[in-house]
């Protein structure tokens, strides 16, 4: 059964029932923060590391958390900024070939699909992954995970009349790359 989030609180602030509490909310929150990080990441392995530095580093500032918005937001907050330096750090790092970051994502998207996935959901993914971090953070925190303006707004620490144009450009971006390339698959 898994824990509210007043109960994770209460024993991750607990010095004797801290490990407990964070066994209770990975237990909570694991999988849709692998979903959200995979979307952002799209391997595996990378999801992984990312997901272990979340909780981390949520174990270690646990204390520090003044309740202020939702323990939800919070998560996705340091799993969002975990993802986006990993990214920032992804950029960095000299490809083999020196193909284009652009060219890589594609790469590890046609790697890592589902192989029961519709070419359309392919191509979806390909089209988010044209788009800069934030916006493409701003576009799954809100089509996949049906989050409402003002909690992204949280996530992101963006106005909410900033992150509708954000989703707004990002959903006309996907269309316009779906049309150029759905007629190729």
């Amino acid at each position: 059964m898994k824990a509210s989030d007043a109960e994770i609180l209460t024993m991750m602030k607990s010095p004797h029932k801290r490990e407990l509490g964070l066994r209770k909310l990975m237990d909570t929150y694991q999988s849709r923060l692998y979903w959200h990080i995979r979307r952002m990441v799209v391997e595996h392995e990378g999801t992984q590391d990312i997901l272990q530095n979340t909780f981390i580093k949520i174990y270690q500032k646990i204390d520090a958390f003044k309740e202020e918005s939702t323990l939800f937001t919070w998560l996705y907050k340091i799993a969002s900024n975990e993802a986006l330096q990993y990214l920032a750090k992804e950029k960095k790092m000299p490809r083999i070939g020196m193909e284009s970051a652009r060219d890589y994502m594609e790469s590890q998207i046609n790697l890592h699909a589902d192989p029961n996935a519709e070419e359309i959901q392919i191509l979806l993914q390909k089209a988010i992954h044209t788009l800069p971090e934030k916006q493409r953070l701003v576009f799954n925190l809100r089509y996949y995970d049906e989050l409402p303006y003002e909690e992204i707004s949280q996530i992101v620490e963006m106005s909410v009349g900033t992150l509708k144009t954000n989703y707004h450009y990002a959903k006309q971006k996907i269309e316009i790359y779906i049309k150029e390339h759905y007629e190729k698959i």
